[in-house]
């Protein structure tokens, strides 16, 4: 594990920029395999942004054509734990009647916002609702939910980078690692 400071913080970097790109090339892949019918491709904002992007150009080279929306869901705000409540700051404007629908969010830990988008778009009537997440937390599940497609295993560590913050900071970084000091 390699190790690098930013700002006067030390970050230990848990999944390279290499080791996510190849794992995305093979999760486009997975997803393609499918065949969706008319996908509608919802990235949960902000932390999912980068990991949508990558995917999503993924998919492309894997043969799919998906229609993207955004949604802005929140449970943690500035905290490092979320709050158990999950609010909608922006819904997405596409119709979903009749699609299949991908969620793309950064991290699976207490599948409270997941769960809470897959009910919202299964009560809209989408054709299918599954979810695609670059990391996987176990053992910190309040939701019974569990993500289509997951990227890595995540130890118990709060993660930077990669589009995941702490208190704003680190989205830019291309890899996903965990802050020492």
């Amino acid at each position: 594990m390699s190790t690098i400071t930013i700002d006067g913080h030390r970050i230990d970097v848990l999944f390279s920029e290499t080791e996510i790109a190849k794992r995305i090339t093979v999760l486009a892949a997975e997803i393609a395999a499918l065949k969706p019918h008319k996908l509608l491709v919802i990235p949960i904002l902000k932390g999912s942004f980068i990991f949508a992007a990558d995917l999503i150009r993924a998919m492309h080279h894997a043969g799919l054509s998906p229609e993207v929306d955004f949604m802005i869901l929140a449970s943690y705000r500035a905290a490092q734990t979320s709050s158990g409540k999950v609010d909608v700051l922006r819904d997405i404007e596409s119709m979903v009647e009749g699609r299949d629908v991908l969620l793309v969010d950064d991290i699976l830990e207490s599948g409270r916002t997941l769960a809470f988008a897959k009910d919202l778009l299964s009560a809209r009537r989408a054709n299918s609702v599954r979810s695609c997440v670059l990391l996987d937390k176990p053992g910190h599940l309040a939701a019974n939910i569990k993500a289509d497609f997951s990227g890595f295993d995540c130890p118990d560590l709060f993660v930077v980078g990669y589009g995941m913050d702490m208190s704003h900071q680190f989205r830019e970084l291309p890899f996903v690692g965990h802050v020492v000091t």
